[in-house]
């Protein structure tokens, strides 16, 4: 019935389906959510648009990747600046001059520099085992303590020295007032949310919502003569070599009615440990809504569970092992491409991801 079924109608789903019928081929997209767009789905709220499974800011250097998802919906240039609270004293991130201010009352580069180099001093370590370790020797002992310890153990639910160094090398670190979070030339949201974006994707290909491909697998692999799989791969192979380990999140989304503005922000991250959650989103500030009422969601990580939403892989040693294993299994499957952030048990950003579908899309409509 159809050259390519895609299970899964995030990005990279969506990003695939779009290439194959582009080129002629007839796709058929399968979801087992209730709605198409996986974690960049976004829904109206009080004319709002929220972002349903957290914060999505599109930012990219490449150029070729910004005009491919302008083409579908503008995107309004967006900031992202997010401010750390602590016990109720803020910061701003990333961490930079403003920053250093907050914390010590600097006011020069040339000061910064200075007092990071004394505050690194007594943990100069080039091979850090740990996140713990690696934090210390990038920014020292109280930006540890007070803006990424307990951040980190609420989000991945382990201590910092259980945690792999590279986890923190996300963060920048700059000399400059400069509050961007991203360094990328290209930087915004789509107007009117990301609905457009995955609709202008599918614009035109068959779409089935509520599914669960892997209860049914082989009816569903008699559709199409190739499938692309988005989900967990240790789910389609049935768990047979172990689970993988994810984090999970929940999102509690409160509408105030009567509040014009909650924070001030679109993102507010919660570092210290009295309070269990992570991050404080007010979706409103994303495309400047102007409105009477605003939408808060409060982001809780929490443990996975067999069937639950996972969304960070969790990428230590042990579990890159099991993928390896579970990735050979998977290269045994011709009819079979495996694909995404789940499939690939991989962090992507969306700019990330939708240039790997790309990649994807072309050797399969070249082979």
């Amino acid at each position: 019935m159809y050259d390519l079924l895609v299970v899964g109608s995030g990005l990279y789903g969506s990003t695939f389906a779009y290439e194959a019928n582009k080129a002629g081929k007839k796709c058929l997209v399968i979801d087992k959510r209730p709605q198409l767009g996986g974690n960049v789905f976004c829904k109206q709220v009080e004319g709002i648009q929220v972002h349903q499974y957290g914060a999505h800011i599109f930012h990219t250097n490449d150029k070729k990747i910004w005009d491919f998802v302008n083409q579908f919906v503008p995107f309004k240039p967006f900031i992202n600046s997010p401010i750390a609270s602590y016990y109720g004293t803020k910061f701003n991130l990333p961490f930079n001059l403003n920053t250093f201010k907050q914390l010590w009352g600097i006011e020069t580069e040339q000061q910064a520099k200075e007092k990071i180099e004394q505050v690194t001093a007594p943990f100069k370590n080039n091979n850090p085992s740990n996140l713990k370790e690696q934090a210390l020797s990038l920014v020292g002992e109280e930006i540890y303590e007070k803006i990424i310890k307990h951040y980190s153990e609420k989000q991945w639910g382990k201590s910092c020295e259980e945690l792999p160094a590279f986890l923190i090398k996300r963060i920048p670190l700059r000399f400059t007032s400069n509050n961007n979070y991203f360094n990328d030339t290209y930087q915004g949201i789509p107007v009117g949310g990301y609905n457009k974006l995955i609709n202008g994707l599918l614009a035109g290909i068959d779409t089935v919502t509520n599914v669960d491909f892997l209860e049914n697998i082989s009816d569903w692999k008699n559709k199409a003569a190739k499938v692309l799989y988005t989900g967990k791969i240790d789910a389609y192979f049935n768990y047979q070599l172990g689970m993988l380990e994810y984090r999970s999140l929940r999102f509690n989304e409160k509408v105030y009615l009567n509040t014009e503005d909650f924070q001030g922000n679109a993102v507010f991250n919660y570092t210290s440990p009295e309070v269990d959650y992570t991050r404080v989103i007010e979706h409103k500030h994303f495309e400047q809504t102007p409105s009477k009422h605003t939408v808060v969601s409060f982001e809780y990580p929490q443990p996975y569970q067999k069937g639950g939403e996972a969304f960070y892989p969790v990428n230590d040693e042990k579990n890159i092992a099991l993928f390896q294993k579970y990735k050979q299994l998977g290269n045994l499957q011709p009819d079979l491409i495996f694909g995404g952030r789940l499939a690939e048990y991989k962090y992507y950003d969306m700019h990330q991801v939708i240039a790997a579908a790309l990649t994807k899309s072309k050797q399969y409509l070249n082979g």
